[in-house]
């Protein structure tokens, strides 16, 4: 008797190879597949404004990235002892309003540098909820708030995206990033993270509205759909791969998830090296039993050659830090 009906999602016309340099951002899943990637040695800028949800703010994002709109001193509010903006992450969020600014602009300005040359975008859609609230400095009406920072909820109007203006918000992102880099392609996913916040009616609700959105721009030429949300809801489909919130997938699901994006949307010849450098970063984390032993310092030498081919025949691959580890 069956008991999984397992998904293989069909791999990209187009796939990501170790060449390529990605941009992801969007949910705190992003940063799950993101972080993989990194360990493996893809070229990665993530999330420059930090975790973000909704459409509008990460399009809004993505364009001031594009633009370097640079952020100013009246655009930050004071809360809770730290000067923030609507539109990043409390991880920008800092007790000196220069600091805060400093980080802001530096991470904005790095991003305009990385999406003119990245290969790929991937944008990683958590949920259709819109937050609206007025400016605490300039009074403005803010149509779209990327972070609450625990500012009480009555001081914000909620509403859900409906489909035809997700498409608009995500089109015009499309647009701008393509007027600076025309060969770039991108990567719509939906999070499998639940919004139960929200409520389990709207949740659903609101990861339809992504879906049908998201499957109204794909082209298989530029615009692809990597189905991170259906594997684990209708794939593993099992709250023993939730974490103990119920809401986040757990270790186990996101590697799932990870196994089934290399297959799909990653070539070949970087699948295998993947499988290298997998070889190289658990050598890395090896705890040696004696460390100064000739056993250990041949084990050392043996991972260095291994560094060192790989670099030769990828000379694109930066991998100093293992070097480096290796050789001492």
């Amino acid at each position: 008797m069956q008991f999984h009906a397992e998904f293989f999602p069909k791999s990209f016309e187009k796939k990501i190879s170790y060449k390529d340099s990605l941009l992801l951002a969007g949910s705190c899943f992003t940063e799950e597949i993101g972080n993989k990637l990194m360990k493996m040695k893809f070229s990665v800028l993530q999330n420059p404004a930090g975790i973000l949800f909704n459409p509008l703010s990460i399009s809004n994002t993505i364009i001031d990235c594009v633009n370097n709109n640079q952020v100013k001193e009246e655009e930050l509010f004071y809360y809770n002892e730290l000067w923030h903006n609507w539109n990043f992450h409390s991880r920008f969020s800092h007790p000196l309003k220069e600091q805060a600014l400093l980080m802001m602009n530096a991470s904005r300005l790095a991003a305009n540098r990385f999406v003119k040359e990245t290969g790929w975008l991937m944008i990683t859609l958590g949920s259709a909820f819109l937050y609206e609230t007025t400016s605490f400095t300039t009074g403005d009406l803010l149509a779209g708030v990327a972070n609450c920072h625990k500012v009480p909820a009555d001081k914000f109007n909620k509403r859900l995206m409906p489909v035809d203006e997700i498409k608009e918000v995500l089109a015009n992102m499309i647009a701008s990033v393509r007027l600076v880099n025309p060969s770039v392609k991108f990567i719509f996913t939906i999070s499998p993270v639940r919004h139960l916040r929200e409520g389990f009616i709207e949740n659903n609700r609101s990861k339809a509205n992504l879906i049908q959105s998201v499957h109204e721009l794909v082209d298989s030429k530029s615009v692809f759909y990597f189905p991170a949300y259906e594997l684990v809801i209708d794939d593993l489909r099992d709250y023993r791969f939730y974490a103990e919130d119920l809401v986040h997938p757990n270790y186990s699901a996101t590697n799932y998830v990870w196994d089934k994006f290399i297959a799909t949307c990653i070539d070949d010849e970087s699948q295998q090296l993947i499988k290298e450098v997998n070889i190289i970063n658990a050598a890395r984390h090896h705890k040696a039993f004696n460390p100064h032993s000739e056993a250990h310092k041949q084990f050392l030498q043996l991972n260095l050659d291994k560094v060192n081919k790989i670099k030769e025949e990828h000379p694109y691959l930066d991998l100093s830090e293992e070097e480096n580890y290796f050789a001492s």
